[in-house]
């Protein structure tokens, strides 16, 4: 039986829940306009009608909460069928209960969900044409002519801009999945064509001098000594060539960072601004993969904690120094001996840099930091450990 009822109440996917991942918006949006069936009592109380409104208005519920709730999970193209059942269900129930009003602008505001603006339109109008049938012929207070268009007129323009506010992030989300899926199809694809370059060459002349020592081990031992001598310097020049890629595929790009931090925070709903980040000095490996996890760490920590609006990365370098200032208008409040700040002050202290935090409570956080763009040759160790 549960498994029945899970099959009929489970969203399509081309519904309202379907399409934008069963948002929670919308859950309780449709949760809680439920409630106004509390209108339906309250009508015929107050007009103190006769007491046979009270089974054609239970009678009526059942059809309402079908449509309703199909309006959600069944396809979207067919929502303008369930608003039309909404609204000859009011028509129905109007002569025993003036409060079916209700299910006329319930009607109307649901619509604005629609992608169409013009179905939303439509059923405004034919809620407003319901209404002043009811007006004339059922008794129906004359306010209902300009409430109910109202009500659906302005009900659903919220709607209508939110609905379009979470198709938009969710449009952005698909694209911004999709570059990092044509990034890192690109990067594999460098990556192979680099390996091929650097080894196939080395490989095949490896192959051969090894095929040709064994043809000469017996025969001419001291040339086959040479021919192996030989693979062995081949090999290990190319095991340098691989380290050296290697270590050129994880060093830490600031550039990589500033546009990843981007899409992390747009992503999160946080709009960043940055200055001086378009045009970066060149800098050493040295300094520059520290600053990357440096920056990677402070926008995680707006991600997660800061609970903001807005950020901003500023980047300026004069007379050999590189400064950089990350902020943001959230709650504040950043320990400055957690973990993650400990780690960005022992990076900035290694390239022999300051490190200086702002976070007063609910006024938002500034980091700023001042590194040397020269470092001593002889600090790289200490660097890599910090790194």
């Amino acid at each position: 039986m549960s498994a029945w009822f899970h099959r009929l109440f489970r969203p399509h996917p081309q519904s309202l829940l379907g399409q934008l991942r069963s948002p929670l918006y919308l859950r309780w949006q449709a949760g809680l306009q439920v409630f106004s069936i509390v209108a339906l009592v309250k009508f015929p109380m107050v007009a103190g009608s006769e007491h046979y409104w009270l089974p054609a208005t239970v009678l009526s519920l059942v059809p309402y909460l079908g449509f309703y709730v199909c309006m959600y999970i069944r396809p979207v193209r067919r929502m303008p069928l369930h608003a039309a059942g909404l609204v000859l269900t009011a028509l129905a129930l109007a002569p025993f209960n003036q409060g079916a009003v209700i299910y006329l602008i319930v009607a109307g505001v649901t619509m604005g969900l629609h992608p169409s603006p013009r179905a939303w339109i439509g059923t405004t109008i034919a809620g407003f044409a319901a209404t002043a049938a009811m007006v004339a012929f059922t008794g129906t207070p004359q306010s209902m002519l300009l409430a109910m268009p109202l009500a659906a007129v302005f009900g659903g323009f919220g709607n209508l801009i939110y609905i379009r506010g979470v198709r938009r992030d969710a449009a952005l989300r698909l694209s911004q999945d999709e570059v990092r899926r044509l990034a890192t199809l690109a990067e594999r694809e460098r990556i192979g064509r680099d390996l091929h370059d650097l080894l196939g060459h080395t490989l095949s002349l490896v192959a051969l001098k090894s095929e040709l020592a064994r043809k000469l081990a017996l025969r001419d031992p001291p040339s086959a000594q040479r021919e192996m001598e030989e693979v062995e310097r081949v090999a290990r020049h190319a095991l340098g060539e691989v380290r050296a890629a290697v270590t050129g595929m994880r060093r830490g790009d600031l550039a990589a960072e500033l546009l990843s931090a981007r899409l992390m925070l747009e992503a999160s709903g946080i709009v960043l601004g940055c200055a001086g980040c378009d045009n970066l000095a060149p800098m050493p490996h040295a300094v520059e993969a520290p600053l990357a996890l440096v920056l990677r760490e402070a926008v995680t920590n707006i991600h997660r904690h800061a609970r903001a609006t807005e950020a901003r990365i500023d980047i300026s370098s004069e007379q050999g120094e590189l400064r950089m200032r990350i902020s943001d208008n959230g709650c504040g409040g950043l320990a400055a001996h957690g973990n993650g700040v400990s780690g960005m002050r022992e990076r900035v202290r290694a390239l022999g840099g300051t490190l200086s935090i702002d976070s007063p409570p609910r006024r938002g956080t500034a980091l700023e930091l001042c590194v040397p763009l020269a470092i001593d040759r002889a600090a790289p160790r200490a660097i890599e450990s910090a790194a």
